[in-house]
This record gives structure tokens, sequence and C-alpha cells, in this order.
């Protein structure tokens, strides 16, 4: 079996981020982003989806949390995207239901190759913790974009800010830990011979 891990590095003059991935991990985060509520996502999108993610960054908060959460964001999704190679072997689809308490999200996605994002928290605070919500749907969004996934997130119900945005990317690891599963061929899993 190959080995599904990789590193990514981004650094700009707005932020330094270095993330780390194992596909066929135990779901262990070290995650440290400047943010304690995306801390908290990415620690439950790597406990859920089996994902071993290993990411810092050091961003510039003095201004706002939009270019770290982006950064943080396009960074592990490279990350993903250079650990699934050219995607042998893999289910390549994943869909998923998950609620917290009263809020229930769905996240269906493809690991076809082709960037595609669709995501409504319908969030209606401005900010949980020091993370601006609008930036929560753009990290889903720049991720799906830098991994080449296809993906759509809906929370279908739910009251509470903080149950909406976790019940939404619990779905999102647990539709990944599907798509990323090892089947038994060796094939490509496309029509066309190749995902890109």
């Amino acid at each position: 079996m190959n080995d599904r891990r990789a590193s990514a590095n981004r650094k700009t003059s707005e932020t330094h981020v270095h993330a780390q991935v194992n596909l066929d991990g135990q779901g262990l985060a070290k995650v440290s982003t400047g943010i304690g509520f995306l801390d908290h996502m990415l620690t439950a999108l790597a406990r859920h989806s089996r994902v071993d993610i290993e990411l810092t960054c050091q961003g510039d908060l003095h201004v706002d949390d939009h270019h770290t959460v982006e950064d943080c964001a396009i960074t592990l999704g490279e990350a993903v995207l250079q650990a699934l190679g050219e995607r042998r072997s893999i289910a390549r689809f994943g869909y998923a239901y998950a609620p917290l308490d009263e809020a229930l999200a769905r996240a269906v996605l493809d690991l076809s190759g082709r960037p595609w994002a669709g995501v409504q928290l319908a969030t209606t605070r401005e900010q949980i913790g020091t993370i601006s919500t609008e930036n929560l749907t753009h990290f889903m969004q720049s991720f799906a974009v830098a991994a080449r996934v296809t993906l759509h997130v809906d929370v279908l119900r739910g009251e509470n800010d903080h149950h909406r945005v976790e019940a939404a990317f619990k779905a999102l690891a647990l539709a990944l830990r599907m798509a990323i599963a090892r089947d038994d061929s060796a094939t490509i899993p496309s029509t066309k011979g190749v995902l890109t």
C-alpha cells in the first residue's frame, strides 16, 4: 500500500502556514491557528475523518481573521491533494449526515479532481468566538478548491450557530472518511481512467 502522507507550506506577507496529513491515521490533531474556534473545528475534522492533521499558522490576526482562515484551508487542501496522489484504489465518493443536538448537517463530496463548493451553513451571528462566520463558509470553499474536491455542505436545521457549524464540519469529516477509504482494486475510480 502506498504511504498517503503529505505536507504543504504557504508563506506570504500575511501568513506562514504548515500542514501535514496522514490519510491513514487515527484522527490525531495538533492544530494551532491562533483562532480557538477554528482549532476546535479542525480537531473535529481530524477526529471524525480519522485523518491525522498537524497544522500551524502565524497570521496577521491584528488585521482580521480572513487571511489566516483562507491560508489554513488552502494549505490543508494542498496537503490532502498531495496525499491522494493519482487517487487510485479509493472509494472516491462520500456522503454523511451529522447531528449536534438540534442541528443537522449533510455533506456530499467527490474526490473528482474538479474543484467546486456549495456551502450553506445558514448562520445568523456575525462571529463565533473570534472567527467571522462568513469565513467558516470560506474555509470549506477554499479547502475544496485546493484539494480539487467537489463539495456540497448544507445545514438542514438548527438554532445554535456553534452547533450548526460543528455539525457541518463533522459531516464533512465523515464524508471525507468514506471517500478516501481504500478499496480492493488498483484502479482509478473513473470511466475516463483519470481523475483531474
